[in-house]
């Protein structure tokens, strides 16, 4: 079972210009990809938090990407910042 909806020629071709690329240029589209997914992520974590600060929903997402323990030192330093 394949998990993709992309039409095979639609991929070959894809793939193709992805080779075609030169390295800078890949670069730049992973740094695109990653920052979309990042930003569809807190978004999709600010839907589920309503009302909450962006603070907030960092740390939920440092939470649900990095652990927990990371969070919550990442929660004591801000507030450290904040005195």
């Amino acid at each position: 079972m394949a998990l993709t909806d992309t039409d095979p020629e639609a991929e070959r071709v894809q793939l193709e210009l992805l080779r075609q690329a030169t390295p800078g240029r890949r670069v730049a589209l992973a740094l695109s990809l990653s920052r979309s997914v990042i930003e569809l992520s807190r978004r999709g974590i600010a839907a589920r938090m309503p009302g909450a600060t962006d603070q907030e929903v960092g740390l939920r997402f440092v939470a649900l990407h990095y652990g927990e323990g990371l969070a919550l030192e990442l929660e004591a330093h801000l507030a450290d910042r904040a005195r």
